[in-house]
């Protein structure tokens, strides 16, 4: 036997397995240490990081959301944009023609023509678990059974805004609009529903009739006040008009109030003796939205109580959030312009969609409305 050989045998059999448990020992250190920066960057991976996409929202033209949608970006690091328009017509009409949105305020009246056409999308609810926070009375109505299309908003009152102290009495019907002693003291809007309802309920008619020998004598009545009433139509309120003493009275919301006694305490908000009018907002995804999950997201943002909250704080309109209570503040809360008692809701009606058929049958009142004395 080579004893020789043997032991360089065996002192190369030993080196090959100090080599084999080197190897296996660096082995066993990289996977560790591959491991150890895989639990060092894995919470990362729960942060959002930038989304390559640009969530286009779009709402009134003095629409307080621009901060609500930056601090939407900060949290999910989706890009957003705000876009405005200067009526509900035109935001449909821009919907129709194939304009690009992926989240929009909406009225009611307008969603069951967009809905029958196929322009607004299906939202899904289980990407929109805050919708639990929507008041159970603001659910499932006629326009939108089911909420299929729509998450509610926000909902208020149409009354007058008044300047009390250049008045000769109360002003307490929508019919004081009508009173020669007022005449080029009176502010309208060129919104046709909101012009026609005013016309109706002066005249004790249903807001939401498709009677054509009552929206006829609306017209008349809405051709009696033209000539003797300032039509406002870009401007974003009457309150500028209210304050210089050029208006005593205005068709108008509490936005109107709010902004007008900030710097006259004379003016004032009436709820006519025929009955407010009652309005709803809801966010729409459109069909056409090339981000629908993300706009699903910034919804289920919207809707978490302390950001409807602090809407309110911002806009001085009443959300359909019951969870949000909590976040406004008291003055805003108890102030009976924004929240009315329910006394003073008693003949209140809601403006609801129109068939097709009173759909053009209300464009055709408000066209002949706008062309006379033109």
């Amino acid at each position: 036997m080579n004893l020789s050989r043997i032991s360089k045998m065996a002192t190369q059999n030993q080196m090959a397995r100090d080599d084999y448990f080197l190897k296996a020992l660096l082995i066993i250190l990289v996977v560790g240490l591959l491991t150890a920066c895989v639990a060092t960057i894995s919470p990362a991976t729960t942060s959002p990081g930038p989304i390559a996409v640009d969530l286009v929202y779009y709402d009134w033209d003095d629409s307080i959301m621009e901060p609500i949608l930056t601090d939407f970006t900060k949290e999910f690091g989706i890009k957003t944009s705000l876009k405005s328009y200067h009526s509900q017509e035109e935001a449909v009409e821009n919907i129709k023609a194939g304009q690009v949105y992926d989240v929009v305020l909406l009225e009611n009246q307008f969603v069951p023509s967009l809905s029958r056409e196929g322009l607004l999308a299906k939202i899904d609810r289980s990407h929109t678990p805050n919708f639990k926070y929507i008041s159970p009375n603001f659910r499932d109505l006629a326009y939108d059974p089911g909420n299929k299309y729509t998450v509610p908003d926000s909902w208020g009152t149409t009354g007058l805004v008044v300047r009390s102290d250049l008045a000769d009495k109360p002003i307490t019907r929508w019919a004081d609009l009508w009173d020669p002693h007022y005449a080029h003291k009176v502010v309208g809007w060129t919104i046709p529903r909101y012009m026609i309802s005013v016309a109706l309920k002066s005249l004790g008619y249903p807001i939401n009739t498709e009677d054509p020998v009552q929206l006829e004598k609306a017209l008349t009545r809405l051709l009696a006040l033209k000539p003797n009433m300032i039509m406002l139509n870009d401007e974003p309120s009457s309150a500028p008009l209210l304050i210089a003493g050029e208006a005593v009275m205005a068709v108008g919301w509490a936005s109107d109030v709010q902004l007008g006694r900030e710097q006259n305490e004379a003016i004032e908000y009436v709820l006519p003796e025929e009955g407010p009018i009652l309005w709803g907002d809801n966010f729409v995804i459109p069909a056409n939205s090339p981000h629908k999950s993300e706009a699903e997201l910034l919804l289920n943002y919207i809707l978490r109580p302390e950001i409807s909250g602090r809407i309110i704080n911002e806009s001085y309109f009443p959300l359909v959030n019951d969870a949000a209570l909590p976040f406004i503040n008291p003055e805003i809360l108890n102030d009976p312009v924004i929240y009315p008692p329910n006394e003073n809701l008693k003949n209140a009606e809601i403006m609801l969609p129109l068939s097709p058929a009173g759909d053009k049958l209300y464009a055709d009142i408000w066209g002949r409305f706008m062309a006379a004395g033109n």
